[in-house]
């Protein structure tokens, strides 16, 4: 009889091998667990992505802000006490982006693939998952909004029916050399020091031009597989440009074009702004900031070739535009992300109604302690609801919501302190420090319980 008194753990099987799977399989294959990763890609390609490789990003470059003053900034640093293997190979694969966390996409990818199939507890398997019962409990479905939509199916006769779509849309990517230099000008907004990105200046009469060909020009019409959602709503994160110059001639100057903070640097005459970042280590590449479009290609390139700066400008990559879909967690899933019906179901990532590379990480690294605590019979408390990731868990999980579409992480999703002199908008700035100090105290103490 062997005297291994170690307990055997439960494998666990995870589909989809994106930014949250990753994160996922990684860490209960660290934590001892024996994990068959599936990933369809490069077997079966989805509409946006372009590899086989895991975590790949196939929209904006940046993981989002790193300042320690804000609700990004503070999930990422959570997710690093959280030993984030996501956040680790980001920061290995970053490029220069002012405050906020950009990657070579393509080291950043190699570098969660090596990891992951070289693991000694992760399986992968290239099975294409297309029904909930192919797949051995306790499983993580973590295929993103891109499912494979035989298994999108099975999810939804599962959930009676009920899903939820919105759209997402991508920015153009430029060859650098392709941008001229005598009119865009390295700066950042209120001279933060960085000089990270590219500015191209418009004037009124520029900008004016630029809005009504946006607005003419012809639009890719839906694949087969989206037009039964055709009049989904987008998420404001990836509106395309498009689409918010039609909510307003001048909206785009309130938002992604805005001149703030960059006016004394520009022409006299500057009126709005075209912002490029780096989208590569070596500085070859850069991609357009806030213009997500669904416009023809052949348009797009005359169209933006209008910007000054760009009347040259090389195309690596358009734009393009692609159905997500995400469930109705409030409704169909438990606060620990499990199905209702079949505890041994878990779901993590962006399908779970969260938006953002690193708000998906962090729900996979979350349904990964639920997932292993589940196969044990351990009881485990939730995130506290002060922490970041426990705030954002409660955005996608909290029954008492009217009205369910996907979030990222900010400030309006914590608890609001009650001490005084912490009310009014003259001490947002006070209130804010307290959050993140509350935070930091509860995920240590939370860390701490988990320990034991």
């Amino acid at each position: 009889m062997s005297n291994n008194t170690t307990p055997q753990l439960d494998t666990i099987h995870i589909v989809g091998a994106g930014l949250a799977g990753s994160e996922c399989a990684f860490q209960l294959a660290e934590a001892g667990h024996k994990v068959v990763l599936y990933e369809m890609r490069p077997k079966e390609q989805t509409p946006a992505h372009k590899t086989g490789g895991y975590a790949e990003l196939v929209c904006s470059n940046s993981f989002g802000s790193t300042t320690d003053y804000s609700a990004p900034g503070q999930l990422k640093w959570e997710a690093e006490k959280l030993n984030s293997l996501i956040l680790k190979a980001a920061q290995k694969a970053q490029v220069p982006a002012g405050m906020a966390l950009a990657v070579d996409r393509l080291i950043f990818s190699d570098d969660i693939t090596k990891t992951l199939t070289e693991h000694p507890n992760i399986q992968i398997s290239q099975q294409v998952v297309t029904d909930l019962s192919q797949i051995p409990r306790p499983c993580v479905i973590a295929t993103g909004p891109l499912t494979h939509m035989k298994l999108a199916e099975s999810i939804r006769q599962h959930f009676d029916n009920e899903f939820l779509y919105f759209y997402d849309a991508i920015a153009p990517i430029i060859v650098a050399d392709s941008i001229n230099m005598d009119v865009a000008w390295f700066a950042d907004r209120f001279d933060k020091g960085t000089n990270d990105y590219l500015n191209c200046p418009l004037n009124k009469e520029q900008y004016e031009t630029l809005m009504h060909e946006i607005l003419g020009a012809r639009k890719i019409e839906s694949k087969d597989f989206e037009k039964e959602f055709e009049n989904t709503p987008y998420f404001d994160g990836c509106m395309p440009i498009e689409v918010i110059v039609e909510r307003g001639f001048e909206s785009p100057r309130f938002g992604p074009m805005s001149p703030k903070g960059l006016k004394h640097h520009g022409p006299k005459d500057l009126y709005a702004v075209v912002q490029l970042r780096k989208e590569n280590k070596e500085g070859t590449a850069y991609n357009m900031v806030g213009f997500q479009t669904k416009m023809a290609y052949p348009e797009q390139a005359r169209v933006f070739r209008m910007i000054p700066g760009l009347e040259e400008a090389e195309f690596l990559k358009l734009g393009s535009i692609h159905r997500n879909m995400y469930i109705h967690s409030p409704k169909k899933l438990t606060p620990f992300l499990s199905s209702p019906k079949d505890p041994g179901l878990f779901f993590a990532g962006q399908i779970t109604g969260v938006e953002g590379y690193f708000d998906s990480t962090c729900i996979g690294l979350l349904v990964a302690k639920f997932v292993s605590n589940h196969s044990q019979n351990k009881a485990m408390p939730l995130p506290p609801r002060e922490t970041a990731i426990g705030s954002l868990l409660n955005a996608i999980t909290d029954a008492e919501r009217e009205h369910f579409q996907p979030t990222n992480i900010n400030f309006s999703l914590f608890p609001t302190p009650q001490e005084p002199g912490l009310r009014g908008r003259s001490n947002k700035r006070k209130k804010r420090e307290r959050m993140i100090e509350v935070a930091q105290t509860a995920l240590t103490q939370w860390m701490n319980e988990d320990l034991k």
